[in-house]
């Protein structure tokens, strides 16, 4: 099991001063004390762990959020961001002794610039929202996690959330131009802006991906993109993962670059198409869903390329969405791909490792070795085009000892894609989940200089604590 620190006694001692000192600066409604309407936020998508926090503030404005990161600071009130709680790796996990600050309310689109190509908005706008806004205008916001109908760009940023279209678009952080974002000391700053490069330190690459350890985003400059033409997705189903892997590097090689390339096996296939009836080849033992985009003639031209390739391995079954319907209901059953297999298990590890696409045949193989040797069924669905693997341990978390074998199943992939030249996370963050196999990966020394890049911003680790640092070796 993950361990949660203790709690200071000293801070629980002072809650109610505390509370009624977050109740003089926000609005009555804006503060949540209560034990029974603090449950909802005591998780966020690894519901494994769970934690009630000392309090919820639900600021409106950056300037409620620096001055309830104010009076933190000076109260020594350690704080969890959160957005819409849909990290899957416990990052917004909160602590019995902290104030969570949730973003929700941040909600509104400031402003959009079609001429220069951007958006500024909230912490607590949806991901989908972005695009939802600009698309009339022939507009779209690239970056696509699943889970982007619920999912908040303040998150997305804290995380560099990627999606399946990261392959040709990239991550958030290649999609972002400003941040303003409030200090632990309660101090608004701003970062980059609406320009291509901002001077100085590179801050912005800095921030993203931070997790919540340095500062809170209230507001992000985003880049907007031209629409396509048009776009089509294509399903390839295979005999074996191992091929289908083969069939991934084989398409990366040779320098075609989709918008999106999709893996799924066959636990995955059942349980999505039995969700979304896209018309998923149901004899496959792997199925890729590769998408393109241009214009028609493109379209034909790149198909007809990946068909090609594909064909060399001796697919089971090649079939091309041939209307905007078919290609909606393909990445239905996709972007349901989490919600399908709850339906089959009852709970289930969200894993999230990169390796090297050329490697993906050979880990494949090993995470079929694992899951036979653990008794436990694994899910693999993962942005295969940039080797990002979402392997789903299916487990029950009713009985401590299938959980246990879970969390050894899943620390092993982890350092399985270390092994191979990846790392261990790739949209998902650090968290809890993966915060004691860091080691894996970093040095000593390396570990060292993080901290002390995450002590300059926040000297008394107030901000996200015993997150992403191992506990055994942690500042605070």
């Amino acid at each position: 099991m993950i361990a949660l620190p203790e709690p200071k006694a000293e801070v629980l001692a002072r809650r109610d001063d505390i509370v009624a000192g977050l109740r003089a600066l926000l609005p009555a409604d804006a503060v949540i004390a209560e034990p029974e309407r603090l449950r909802p936020y005591e998780t966020d998508g690894l519901t494994a762990y769970r934690q009630i926090p000392l309090a919820v503030a639900l600021p409106s404005t950056t300037d409620e959020v620096a001055a309830v990161m104010a009076f933190c600071h000076r109260e020594g009130v350690r704080v969890v961001p959160r957005g819409a709680g849909t990290s899957l790796s416990g990052g917004a996990l909160p602590l019995a002794d902290a104030i969570v600050i949730g973003l929700m309310r941040l909600n509104r689109i400031l402003s959009v610039d079609y001429a220069d190509r951007v958006a500024v908005v909230q912490a607590g706008v949806t991901n989908i929202g972005i695009t939802q806004r600009v698309q009339e205008e022939g507009f779209f916001y690239a970056p696509d996690p699943s889970s982007q109908l619920a999912c908040m760009i303040g998150g997305n940023v804290n995380m560099n959330s990627g999606g399946a279209h990261c392959l040709k678009y990239g991550v958030t952080a290649n999609n972002l131009l400003g941040l303003r974002i409030v200090t632990v000391e309660g101090e608004i700053v701003e970062i980059g802006g609406a320009h291509l490069d901002a001077a100085g330190y590179d801050w912005l690459g800095l921030l993203t991906g931070s997790e919540g350890q340095l500062a809170i985003v209230t507001e992000v400059t985003v880049r907007i993109l031209r629409s396509p033409e048009g776009a089509r997705a294509m399903l390839a189903g295979f005999r074996a993962n191992e091929v289908a892997g083969a069939c991934v590097d084989a398409i990366i090689s040779s320098g075609i670059i989709p918008v999106a390339l999709e893996f799924m096996d066959r636990p995955a296939i059942h349980a999505c198409e039995a969700f979304a009836h896209a018309g998923y080849p149901l004899d496959a033992e792997a199925l890729l869903i590769i998408e393109v985009e241009g214009s028609v003639e493109e379209q034909d031209r790149l198909l007809g390329q990946i068909r090609t390739i594909c064909e060399r391995f001796d697919p089971v079954s090649l079939r091309v969405a041939q209307t905007a319907e078919e290609s909606a209901a393909i990445w239905k059953g996709r972007k349901g791909a989490f919600g399908a297999v709850g339906r089959i298990s009852p709970d289930y590890l969200c894993m999230d490792g990169t390796i090297p696409t050329s490697r993906l045949p050979e880990v494949l193989g090993r995470i079929g070795a694992m899951s036979r040797e653990y008794g436990l069924q694994v899910a693999n669905i993962f942005h295969a085009g940039d080797g990002n693997l979402h392997p789903l341990i299916m487990f029950d978390a009713n009985d401590p000892a299938s959980m246990h074998k879970a969390e050894c199943f899943g620390a092993d992939i982890l350092k399985l894609c270390v092994e191979v030249g990846g790392c261990l996370t790739g949209e998902h963050g650090v968290g809890v989940e993966k915060r004691d196999l860091m080691d894996v990966q970093f040095t000593p020394t390396e570990l060292d200089q993080q901290r002390r890049i995450k002590s300059a911003f926040d000297p008394g680790w107030l901000l996200n604590p015993h997150k992403v640092f191992p506990l055994a070796a942690a500042a605070a």
